[in-house]
């Protein structure tokens, strides 16, 4: 196993998109102005951190939906992070086949998803738990940090659990 340059424990966020328009055709659904508000205080905050050495600026990956692009795009904005388009982390995705895709990721530093539920809880649940069935409820915006040797079910540790009404 493969471990970061610092020999610590590998670090993964995982996003949950902000706050969406409703709408018919679900991977168009764009953000409200409520959801681009609470993406905003999320990037703001990891900007910080960053700033301060706390986080180093990971290499963002969204869901190919308009709703996750959009949130992914204020962060790596927010961050000078990569974006990249990941077309497995949709709502319709398993876990188990992003934890098998994050076992084959080079270990070059934090990786942040940006995704939707169930994926987002589910993930979470799996790779902290075991289970998907244990998933995570989490509100718009919310980020999950998760620490791991390697990421396999039931092997990361859940460091943080934050969400925008926390930090207003």
């Amino acid at each position: 196993m493969s471990h970061s340059a610092s020999g610590g424990a590998r670090r993964l966020l995982i996003m949950r998109h902000g706050e969406a328009a409703p709408g018919v055709v679900d991977h168009a659904r764009p953000l409200t102005p409520r959801g681009e508000q609470e993406v905003g205080v999320m990037a703001r905050w990891l900007a910080m951190r960053t700033e301060q050495g706390e986080l180093e600026c990971p290499v963002v990956y969204a869901s190919p939906f308009v709703r996750a692009q959009q949130t992914a795009r204020l962060i790596s904005d927010a961050l000078g992070c990569p974006l990249q388009t990941l077309p497995l982390i949709t709502p319709d995705d398993r876990p188990s086949i992003v934890s098998d895709w994050l076992l084959r990721l080079p270990d070059d530093g934090p990786v942040m998803l940006v995704s939707h539920m169930p994926m987002v809880g589910e993930l979470t649940g799996l790779l902290v738990d075991g289970s998907t069935n244990r998933g995570v409820g989490f509100p718009t915006a919310a980020i999950a940090e998760l620490e791991a040797d390697v990421w396999a079910a039931g092997c990361a540790q859940l460091k943080h659990f934050t969400q925008p009404s926390q930090l207003l």
